[in-house]
């Protein structure tokens, strides 16, 4: 495996911002419901059960982050994930979390 150089300091700061938006659990929701693909404010209120001004303020985050895109269309503002490797990061945690659940359920079962 090639070694990696370090990053510098100004860039793990903006690692550190970039997993401190993903650290909320609501934004996971909308990240998470938004991979069937693009939705409205409102689907996205329902699928979630927040209140459309907290989900609004956290779509805003993840826009800003360049994680989500937005689109108007008449009177509705459409979110997307614009942003690949949100994908990839999803996949990778969630996989890593799901073999630690396996692996305890299994270590319990077997006692």
């Amino acid at each position: 495996m090639p070694k990696k150089v370090p990053l510098s300091d100004e860039a793990l700061e903006l690692v550190a911002r970039r997993f401190a938006v993903l650290a909320e659990p609501m934004r996971l929701r909308l990240i998470q419901a938004l991979f069937e693909g693009e939705k409205n404010v409102n689907a996205l209120v329902e699928e979630t059960g927040g209140t459309q001004a907290n989900i609004s303020r956290h779509l805003q985050t993840l826009t800003q982050a360049h994680m989500l895109s937005r689109r108007k269309e008449g009177l509705q503002v459409f979110y997307a994930i614009s942003d690949p490797s949100i994908y990839k990061l999803c996949e990778l945690v969630c996989g890593s979390l799901e073999k630690q659940f396996t692996k305890h359920a299994e270590a319990l079962g077997s006692e």
